[in-house]
């Protein structure tokens, strides 16, 4: 049913499964910066970044020996980790669109004493 991983395997799965967590943060940290400061030279390392990310995934996912069916949700959760970034900008974009147009609701002193 499941081969063991073998006793080399483990250290390849564990740099590559720290190399996983890196990749991811500076992705999207590249990303979120690219966008921010509209630097698209950044935005483009963000997917270099992303490529590096999906290699060391692979990496992970064949050194502890998941294969068939869990190549393909490897494969799906790369995809929504593609995508989530652009979806979260938008929704961010979205959500502040107005905020900078409309001053907050001040209030106004009436000049009468409530003491």
């Amino acid at each position: 049913m499941f081969e063991p991983v073998e006793l080399n395997n483990i250290l390849i799965a564990g740099i590559a499964g720290a190399l996983t967590v890196l990749f991811g943060a500076l992705y999207a940290l590249a990303f979120a910066l690219g966008r921010l400061n509209q630097m698209p030279w950044l935005t483009g390392l963000a997917y270099l970044f992303f490529a590096l990310l999906a290699v060391s995934v692979f990496v992970l996912a064949n050194t502890l020996n998941l294969n068939g069916m869990w190549q393909a949700v490897t494969a799906m959760l790369l995809a929504g980790y593609l995508l989530a970034p652009h979806g979260i900008w938008k929704l961010c974009t979205g959500t502040h669109a107005g905020a900078d147009e409309s001053p907050a609701p001040t209030l106004q002193a009436t000049g009468e004493n409530h003491e």
